[in-house]
């Protein structure tokens, strides 16, 4: 595929030459991609405070997070074919500018609604946005400095993905010019603004020669299939699974086996189809399906579900539940430092960073149960360091393996949709897994409030309570817990907990503020493991999940291709909702 250049040279003299601005140009194209990290990142900090502030259900935290990744999926499938109709230039500035609106967008947002409608612009513009830089970097450098450009993809992420959490906590706890939690998007403004003056100063311009359709109704099928799959996800446990709700899973089905079949009728009639259909064909590619849309779907719910333990379980503020992930972006970083020094092993280091990360995953459980809910972020440090080595080592070498696995000609497509599937893989995550989150919170406030029942027995008896209003207390207690717990409204309180002040002021005692302070405790207790119990369960299903990508791993090729490992180097390495 070659570019013409408004006004310049063709592909084949920039590579000889080399374009004139390119490092530059590689600057505006890694402010792009810090942009997509940081809002991945932050939000899963910031949901309990955007929560608290804006009001909204479990749901919202579970859509800040899948919203936008779901915007992304259905973007990323286009994105990249716009720039070569359009121009890389084009599309990406005005990905860049639509970006920093649905930022700001996000930063005035005066509803759950408004915000999660914003997230979705921000998705979709980023879709626009990200894809054109790779086309660029390739259009730019001559092959000896290619592998270098790349490379710096790496790094970036790296740090983002340590800076975002910190950064974001700092901010929420800051509450700079009394914006709190709004400007972890109100940030995105400067360096929007920046990307976009850059970009129309320095980004060559040009487009492909040889660009195919636009295939809008495969767009729309493929997009139509994931809302489809991910709605009744994130809202069907809080309607009570109605009918409708497997109607619409089904229907996700079909939509995905009409796209299926409307590709290959694309390319039989000389079309060109949104994906090419014989990459299905290939063991190696739809292998990667399954070890993309698996490994990403578990580790955006680990992300998502360890950020609401730090801050509603533990009780930490926004700051120091993003510098407790620290440990967890060091160990991702230092793995993929290892795998490519391990590169020569091919798909057996993806084999051993599941099995890495499953250990770490397991040594956070256990963690968990032996510390309690007096846990404190050394403690979990070393398990989370080792789940981190595991993600490093697993996503290094990911995607140049699976499309070593496909022909030359197949590449953009294969990238596309393994791209795209990551996206979907992350909204999925932040679906299901906190769906399983939420929905194992009150039983499991419920349990340990059982479980601590004779000990709260034996404080209230010590000052003097009867043991009928013992029982009474205990019984609303539960009862308080369960729905607080299980409440799709954070702010509302509970019929069950204002019963439980009552029994609480009207009972006879030696010392009324000690029987106050025994049931406060009790309660804030209870919570807490309460939400021990469901991170455990979650992180259990993470674990079999993580099996699950160990077993689809052997569908893989063994090793990717020398020319396929600097271009792949940290590039879609980091999903957006982590």
């Amino acid at each position: 595929m070659t570019d013409t250049a408004s006004g310049g040279p063709p592909a084949s003299a920039l590579a000889e030459t080399a374009y004139r601005w390119r490092w530059v140009a590689l600057l505006v194209v890694l402010a792009g991609e810090i942009m997509d990290m940081l809002d991945a990142l932050v939000t899963t900090i910031a949901s309990p405070a955007i929560r608290a502030d804006l009001g909204g259900t479990a749901a919202t935290i579970q859509w800040l997070a899948a919203g936008y990744t779901l915007a992304m999926a259905i973007g990323l499938i286009t994105g990249g074919r716009l720039g070569d109709l359009y121009g890389r230039k084009q599309m990406f500035v005005i990905g860049a500018a639509g970006f920093t609106v649905g930022s700001l967008l996000c930063g005035v947002a005066a509803s759950p609604g408004m915000l999660i409608g914003a997230r979705v612009v921000q998705g979709l513009f980023g879709a626009v946005m990200l894809p054109q830089g790779i086309g660029m970097i390739r259009r730019m450098f001559p092959p000896k400095e290619m592998g270098t450009a790349f490379g710096l993809f790496g790094p970036i992420m790296g740090l983002s993905s340590i800076g975002g959490p910190v950064l974001a906590g700092w901010l929420v706890d800051a509450d700079l010019f009394g914006t709190g939690w709004r400007m972890i998007f109100l940030i995105n403004l400067p360096l929007g603004l920046a990307a976009v003056i850059a970009g129309i100063l320095f980004l060559p311009s040009g487009r492909s020669e040889e660009a195919t359709r636009l295939d809008l109704l495969g767009a729309i099928l493929a997009g139509a299939g994931a809302a489809l799959l991910v709605y009744p996800l994130v809202q069907g446990r809080e309607l009570g699974w109605p009918a409708w709700t497997f109607a619409m899973i089904a229907g996700a089905v079909a939509v995905f086996g009409l796209f299926g079949w409307y590709q290959a009728r694309r390319q039989r009639t000389g079309g060109d189809p949104l994906v090419t259909p014989s990459l299905f064909r290939k063991r190696g590619f739809t292998g990667g399906l399954v070890v993309g849309l698996v490994f990403f779907s578990g580790m955006t719910g680990f992300a998502l579900t360890l950020s609401l333990y730090f801050q509603l379980g533990l009780g930490y503020s926004a700051l120091k539940a993003g510098l407790s992930q620290i440990p967890w972006s060091v160990g991702m970083i230092a793995g993929f430092v290892g795998a490519q020094a391990l590169e020569r092993f091919g798909r057996h280091v993806i084999h051993a960073g599941t099995v890495v990360m499953a250990a770490g995953t397991v040594g956070v459980v256990a963690t968990l149960q032996i510390a309690g809910i007096g846990m404190t972020p050394w403690q979990l440090a070393p398990a989370l360091i080792a789940t981190g080595l595991g993600m490093g080592l697993l996503m290094a070498p990911f995607f140049g393996i699976v499309i070593s696995g496909v022909e030359p000609h197949e590449t953009g497509s294969a990238g596309g949709t393994l791209t795209a599937i990551q996206q979907l893989g992350s909204s999925l995550g932040a679906a299901v897994l906190g769906t399983i989150f939420f929905g194992l919170l009150g039983s499991g406030v419920a349990t340990a409030v059982d479980h601590d029942a004779p000990s709260l027995r034996t404080r209230l008896a010590a000052v003097s309570v009867a043991a009928a209003d013992q029982d009474r207390i205990a019984s609303a207690l539960r009862a308080c817990g369960h729905d607080r717990a299980s409440a799709d409204d954070a702010e509302a309180v509970p019929a069950s907990c204002a019963r439980l002040e009552q029994t609480v002021r009207t009972v006879r005692s030696s010392d009324p503020a000690a029987v106050q302070r025994t049931v406060g405790t009790a309660g804030k207790d209870a919570a807490g493991h309460g939400f021990s119990d469901a991170m455990t369960a979650t992180l259990w299903v993470v674990v079999g999940m993580l099996g699950l990508t160990f077993v689809a791993a052997f569908l893989l090729p063994m090793r990717a291709r020398p020319e396929d490992e600097d271009e792949n180097a940290g590039i879609g390495a980091v999903p957006a909702s982590v």
